[in-house]
């Protein structure tokens, strides 16, 4: 099984939305309350996280699927829906982030995190849609879909010391000699097939040291493990090459060894990277062994005539290991001194354009025409389609928005597709953007709007007692009777 994972492929699926919902509160001598529909939740969001415990991708490797929570839906009496619980996916620090082969993130320093996919808003209940001319909306918005998509995690490993090399060169030995770390060592090639980190003290200056698997030539291209650990010295500000002073192999010797190494370097970074300028030391490793201190001496001059800093050390005894742990402190602390100063972020606020509509009509072939922004798009998307209080409040919204107004001015005509989103609708143009219609005109709301309950429908108490009075009118005479009027027993007879 991999112990060690430094790049993974991750499907992240943010939180939908959870549903508005349509609601009219009911109750005793209140048949016809009001809207009260609470709103939907939020979805949750997948957020990335460095957490310095955390040391490579391998969770990721056995679990690709990572996905948040979804928000609740609202209901009656105000009720709105709980949010999304947010997904934190720990990284170790160095992991680059990229997206359909752009780059959005390069986490560095314990604690950054970073939104990687946004969860859904959710939609509004009708108690949020109600206003003096929609009194009781007969709708809700729904809730939006979280983003959802493939994200590329690579761990570029932080540290200011990379070792580099030809296999079984002594780089593991090294870094086992001179930090607590304890990689794996052994007399054959390729045994290190992870990059192994370790921390090194060399008077008040403490740097970390990484040891890259063995590279050879053609490793640029893939031969090896190169272009699988080439990324591990990106970020080194040191690099350093260990020349095997005990190799066995025709055809090698410290003079080849370097311009191979640096040749492989300057294919994989480039003028970009530069990485042979970041190699300023050689260290001669081995030079225990018998003939190793006169072939020293031999390949010195070379060596310095290249501009690089030598360094003759034995990881097995300890000779010169404390020399070369002082130069590459000061070689750090150089680095270090010629960074800029860290400056707090700001926060860059910039204004909307004056012309800036919020959208873009395009026409298109065959008398189409597609509406793209913001705006428009999340719309429809909350748009229950089943319900025509729905699509006429959103007729409403984006006839105000002045997207009507620009398809007249492009020359839409009345049947013509109009394509928002995911949804084709047919233009059936009405008034300008902003003009009243009859309706709103005479007090009776436009499109979208609903008028069940425009009349007060509970009678005050001052008024029933108004009507009962006039109930109660007292009888009076409307003529005077007379004897003759007086039934006589004639009459009975």
């Amino acid at each position: 099984m991999a112990a060690f994972v430094d790049r993974v492929v991750v499907h992240v699926a943010a939180g939908n939305g959870g549903h508005g919902v349509a609601s009219v509160h009911r109750e005793k001598y209140k048949p016809l309350g009001g809207p009260d529909g609470g709103n939907g939740g939020n979805g949750g969001d997948v957020v990335l996280e460095v957490d310095p415990s955390v040391h490579t991708l391998l969770d990721f490797h056995h679990r690709p699927h990572q996905k948040a929570g979804n928000g609740r839906p609202g209901a009656g009496s105000h009720r709105h829906g709980a949010n999304g619980e947010e997904r934190v996916l720990h990284v170790p620090e160095g992991t680059v982030v990229s997206v359909g082969g752009e780059v959005v993130a390069d986490l560095v320093g314990a604690g950054t995190r970073v939104v990687l996919a946004q969860g859904g808003k959710g939609g509004l209940g009708n108690a949020a849609l109600a206003n003096p001319r929609r009194k009781a909306p007969g709708f809700a918005l729904l809730g939006e879909a979280g983003e959802s998509f493939d994200a590329v995690l690579e761990l570029k490993s932080v540290a200011d010391v990379g070792l580099v090399g030809f296999p079984s060169a002594g780089k593991s030995s090294l870094i086992a000699a001179m930090s607590a770390a304890r990689p794996k060592i052994a007399d054959y090639p390729f045994t290190t097939l992870v990059p192994n980190l370790g921390v090194v003290r060399a008077g008040d200056t403490v740097f970390t040291m990484a040891d890259v698997p063995g590279l050879i030539p053609g490793a640029a291209t893939g031969k090896g493990l190169g272009l699988q650990f080439l990324r591990h010295v990106e970020r080194c500000a040191v690099l350093v090459h260990v020349v095997d002073m005990a190799t066995l192999e025709p055809g090698r010797d410290p003079e080849t060894d370097i311009e191979a190494l640096e040749h492989e370097l300057a294919e994989y970074g480039g003028d970009e990277l530069d990485l042979v300028g970041r190699l300023r030391v050689a260290v001669l490793n081995k030079i225990d062994v018998p003939d190793g201190r006169e072939l020293v001496d031999l390949v010195r001059p070379g060596l310095e005539a290249r501009g690089l800093q030598v360094f003759p050390v034995s990881a097995a005894t300890g000779e010169g290991l404390a020399e070369f742990g002082y130069a590459l402190g000061a070689a750090v602390e150089q680095h270090r001194a010629a960074l800029p100063a860290a400056e707090p972020a700001r926060v860059t606020i910039v204004p909307r354009a004056v012309d800036d509509t919020g959208f873009t009509v395009t026409a298109e072939e065959d008398d189409t025409y597609v509406v793209r922004g913001a705006k428009p798009e999340r719309w429809v998307r909350q748009t229950d389609f089943t319900n025509d209080e729905a699509v006429g409040y959103l007729a409403d919204r984006l006839n105000r928005l002045g997207v009507e107004e620009e398809l007249t001015r492009l020359g839409a005509r009345e049947g013509d597709t109009v394509v928002i989103g995911d949804v084709a609708f047919d233009f059936q143009p009405s008034l300008p953007a902003g003009t009243p219609l009859a309706e709103e005109a005479a007090g009776l709301g436009g499109r979208g709007t609903d008028n069940r309950i425009d009349a007060p429908h509970r009678v005050r108490a001052i008024e029933r007692l108004a009507a009962k009075k006039a109930r109660r009118v007292p009888y009076e005479m409307s003529e005077t009777w007379t004897d003759d009027d007086v039934p006589g027993e004639e009459d009975g007879a």
